[in-house]
């Protein structure tokens, strides 16, 4: 019988893959033809994003059998790299890392995001990440749990098929984390 069970869960997945390519694509190709370049492309799909990711702390919340709220930044971009990408995508974020440079940016790291898996670009058009509305995911979750942040989605230079989410957060959410740190 658990084998049955994992059958069907299996199959629930394949089915919600196709069914949320089907739908992410005509997403896409709506957008696209309602804008006049690809950085107007990259902010609809940013701002689609934003109200899925907003609308995921109710789900998660819901779905948690003991709700949390992460008030530290690190725990809480652990959860999104867990909790939140299972949910999203059946798996972990692949990688989580803090820039060097600056103490308020932190990138995330997807090898082969399922958004861009699904989507054929043009030639002309070679600079174009869907993963933007997966970066609109990560900013409305996080700005909707008082995180305040901006997040743009890149294709690595030297890894075309991974996918960076460059999370830069506000001075006020670094001020706040280290004054938390303090308390400890």
């Amino acid at each position: 019988q658990a084998q049955k069970r994992r059958r069907k869960l299996l199959l629930i997945k394949k089915v919600n893959l196709s069914t949320y390519a089907f739908l992410f694509s005509e997403i896409v190709q709506y957008s696209h033809g309602r804008v006049t370049s690809l950085s107007q492309l990259h902010e609809k799909l940013s701002d689609l994003g934003k109200h899925a990711g907003f609308r995921m702390i109710d789900v998660l919340c819901l779905r948690e059998k003991t709700p949390k709220r992460e008030t530290r930044l690190v725990n809480h971009l652990l959860y999104i790299q867990k909790t939140l990408w299972k949910t999203l995508f059946y798996k972990e974020a692949d990688r989580l890392e803090q820039a060097t440079a600056s103490e308020s940016t932190f990138y995330l790291f997807e090898d082969d995001p399922v958004v861009n898996r699904f989507i054929s670009v043009p030639k002309d058009q070679s600079s174009l990440n869907c993963a933007a509305f997966v970066a609109g995911i990560i900013e409305g979750f996080l700005n909707g749990t008082q995180f305040a942040c901006k997040v743009r989605a890149f294709a690595l230079k030297d890894q075309p098929s991974t996918t960076a989410f460059e999370i830069k957060f506000e001075d006020s959410v670094i001020t706040r984390d280290k004054m938390l740190e303090s308390v400890k």
